[in-house]
């Protein structure tokens, strides 16, 4: 089993539950965060207490070779989640997306193929597939770049799978369905309504309410990233995390509405829009080979499992100290 872990990403959403999780089962961790001159790591910043100071911290850029390359020595697998991820910024910025998502994953893999790195799980996305032309969704799905993000994901994809199959470099690429739960970004649709109903407003702001998602809770995330950690049947293949269970976006409003115990009046804002042909109208994941390969099925499966999931999620952005980082006045672009 793998000993030291190098997981890229560490300071956001779910880089940092990643690492938590990893901490408490024994392994021992370099979280690599983006640099900034204010010394800030993320997510990690706020850690559980058990885990702090039991980490190791490396502050770079996963845009720039000799960073990645630093980081990764002596590292014996890497849990590659550092990406841009924002849709809206996408069609502001895409050549960001290429550099960090493309260009980063490019100089992780070399990294890979020159320090004989035993394992790279590569963090894909749904929305690489685009709009449903079956349900559910398996990984043969084909691929449709309906935004400059998804495509920089496509691509990025391509050059993890090039990797093994021109130097045989032993990646996995893990492709998760929608993700929801603590500290996630208000730029996604959960947090957005959860912050605004509560402060207090009963007017939502939201974009289109008949797209479908297929929502997870992250705990079940950071369990499938484990879990492909430690299979070597996972090697050499793309695998979806996803629930099995599709929910509009209309309809997870009111699931929200409800476990907050508001009455709220759903508005359309057209800056939360996508162009028309960029909506991925659904999304509905098969997670056979998941369940097959890696042995891993959502604890937080089916509407059951995702009220369980809301409950968790607003128990946590309703606390006051963590409301207060997030601007629901606004739209988070």
């Amino acid at each position: 089993m793998a000993k030291k872990i190098l997981v890229t990403g560490a300071d956001g959403f779910i880089g940092s539950h990643l690492t938590e999780a990893l901490v408490r089962s024994g392994y021992d961790v370099k979280a690599f965060v983006l640099y900034s001159s204010f010394n800030s790591w993320g997510w990690l910043d706020q850690c559980a207490d058990d885990v702090k100071a039991n980490f190791e911290v490396f502050a770079g850029d996963i845009r720039d070779p000799h960073g990645v390359r630093a980081a990764m020595s002596g590292c014996d697998a890497v849990l590659h989640l550092a990406a841009l991820i924002a849709i809206p910024y996408s069609y502001h910025s895409p050549d960001t997306y290429v550099d960090t998502n493309i260009k980063g994953t490019l100089n992780l893999v070399q990294a890979a193929r020159e320090l004989d790195i035993s394992k790279v799980i590569h963090t894909s996305t749904s929305e690489v597939y685009g709009t449903a032309r079956f349900v559910p969704m398996t990984e043969e799905h084909p691929l449709q770049g309906q935004s400059p993000y998804s495509a920089s994901k496509i691509g990025a994809d391509q050059i993890v799978q090039s990797f093994y199959l021109s130097f045989g470099t032993p990646v996995v690429i893990l492709r998760p369905f929608n993700t929801f739960g603590p500290r996630q970004s208000a730029r996604a649709v959960i947090p957005t309504i959860i912050t605004q109903i509560a402060n207090g407003k009963r007017e939502i702001q939201l974009g289109s309410l008949h797209p479908t998602r297929d929502f997870n809770y992250v705990t079940d995330i950071v369990n499938g990233f484990i879990q492909a950690l430690r299979s070597d049947k996972a090697i050499g293949e793309v695998i979806n995390l996803g629930s099995n269970y599709e929910i509009s976006i209309g309809n997870t409003a009111k699931a929200i509405a409800e476990e907050m115990g508001a009455d709220i009046e759903i508005l359309s804002d057209d800056q939360r829009l996508r162009p028309e042909k960029s909506e991925v109208e659904r999304l509905w994941a098969d997670n056979k080979k998941a369940k097959k390969l890696l042995g891993w099925q959502p604890v937080y499966g089916g509407l059951d499992g995702f009220k369980r999931g809301l409950k968790e999620t607003t128990d946590w952005f309703t606390n006051s100290d963590n409301l207060l980082t997030y601007k629901s006045d606004r739209y988070n672009f």
